[in-house]
Order: structure tokens, then sequence, then C-alpha cells
């Protein structure tokens, strides 16, 4: 998908240190053809049918992502941290671990993808 001018616009605006980490991963998780982006919940997000995940960008020593259902989702490599209410976080502290998280990151955006068409 092209990116959305709304995401584009609230990241130019956006102070934080870890702002092209945050970029390369937005990167990855909007590659999928079928991922909506948008900005909720004071962050860009991310959805396919349903919310798959929002940045928080209040943290500033990571770029952490939020997977609104992280609990249907399997991660074998421990990016994903388990959270309430079937959340689950990712947290990313440098563009090395952005680089090394990406083939979980694809992974991940398109389980979600499957997991949504099966629905």
């Amino acid at each position: 998908m092209s990116n959305s001018a709304k995401v584009d616009d609230f990241l130019d605006k956006l102070d934080h240190p870890l702002k092209a980490e945050m970029a390369a991963v937005r990167a990855i998780i909007s590659a999928h053809p079928e991922i909506v982006e948008d900005v909720k919940w004071g962050g860009p997000s991310f959805s396919y049918k349903e919310e798959l995940a929002t940045f928080n960008p209040r943290l500033k020593d990571c770029v952490a992502v939020i997977f609104h259902q992280g609990a249907l989702l399997t991660d074998d490599t421990g990016l994903l941290e388990p959270g309430p209410k079937g959340k689950a976080y990712a947290k990313l502290r440098s563009m090395d671990e952005v680089t090394a998280a990406k083939a979980t990151l694809e992974k991940l955006v398109n389980d979600w993808i499957a997991l949504m068409d099966a629905k």
C-alpha cells in the first residue's frame, strides 16, 4: 500500500529519538499491499479488516508497537511481549534490532492477514 498522508504528516511533526527506526518499522508493516494506515490512539496505526498494531510514540527509549490482538499471533522469536487484554508488545531500541526483527514483523503481518481472511 502507499503511505498515508496523515501518517506522513504525524511522523514529520514527531519529536522522537528513534524516528528513523520508527520509519523503518512502518515501512516493514505497511509494505503489505492490504495494510491500511491511519493515526489512532495517539500514533500511527495499521489495520486489515480489524486493528493490527499501533505505535506508542510516548515511549522515547524504543519503538513500541502494540499488537492489539497479539495473543492471536504466534511468535517463536521472543519479539512479542504478552500484555493485558490479549495485547502484545514489540519494543525495538535500535536500527540493528529493527533489521533483526524484519522477518518476524513481516510474518506477523502475513499471519494477521491470514487470520482475518479465515474469519
